[in-house]
């Protein structure tokens, strides 16, 4: 783990570099699991198709491997500062990648779609795209100026059900901005975590695939046009 300081404020969290040492960014916003291994080989694979990935440590280097526990650390978690570490990462980000233009996106796994959703609120200027895995969120979308991608499980038993995914979609598409979400069959919340046994190999490799087309299109295709 590394700390970072930006304009005396500081936050800790993993980043991760492609082999040139530069390249857009992305925001990875961890799930309530903490800031694990899965997450870090997240920024490292991001890292590995060209993108500066770095993802704030929300929970201080504390993680969990039950579920009472993810409770219980989502419950002891100062959200507020949270809230204020994430904008300090944007803001740290956004001048540590490639190209004194260059563009953010964000991504959220479970608790963190709420920050990947609340970074295009934040830093509209800056961040233009947003990946959402099986989370939803509130809030208003009609300053933001992201285009959205979302995961969801069909059989979600932890909030992020179809139907709310359509509600949230729905909600981005009227306020004048652009969302797809795609509903993976047969799966379950937590479906491309490979440390978690509902873990859907077939459905996690797609929505990868999806996830990269996405960024590469948003973040190296737009900034090379």
């Amino acid at each position: 783990m590394q700390e970072f300081t930006i304009n005396d404020q500081s936050f800790q969290g993993y980043i991760s570099y492609p082999k040139s040492q530069s390249g857009p960014g992305v925001l990875v916003f961890h799930a309530w699991w903490g800031l694990t291994p899965f997450f870090t080989q997240v920024c490292d694979n991001l890292a590995n198709r060209g993108f500066v990935a770095l993802a704030p440590d929300l929970f201080h280097g504390e993680t969990a491997h039950t579920i009472d526990q993810a409770k219980e650390l989502r419950s002891q978690t100062d959200r507020k500062k949270a809230k204020i570490e994430a904008r300090v990462a944007i803001d740290y980000l956004g001048t540590h990648t490639a190209g004194s233009n260059s563009m953010l996106a964000s991504i959220g796994f479970s608790y963190g779609c709420a920050f990947a959703l609340e970074a295009a609120r934040l830093r509209p200027n800056l961040v233009n795209s947003v990946s959402l895995f099986y989370g939803t969120g509130g809030g208003k979308f009609d300053k933001t100026q992201a285009v959205f991608q979302g995961h969801f499980a069909e059989n979600d038993e932890w909030g992020a059900n179809p139907k709310k995914a359509q509600s949230l979609e729905k909600r981005i598409n009227d306020a004048n901005q652009t969302a797809q979400f795609y509903v993976y069959p047969s799966t379950t919340h937590w479906f491309f975590e490979p440390d978690n046994e509902a873990y859907n190999k077939e459905a996690a490799e797609l929505a990868w695939q999806r996830t990269v087309t996405f960024l590469t299109e948003r973040l190296i295709d737009l900034e090379s046009n």
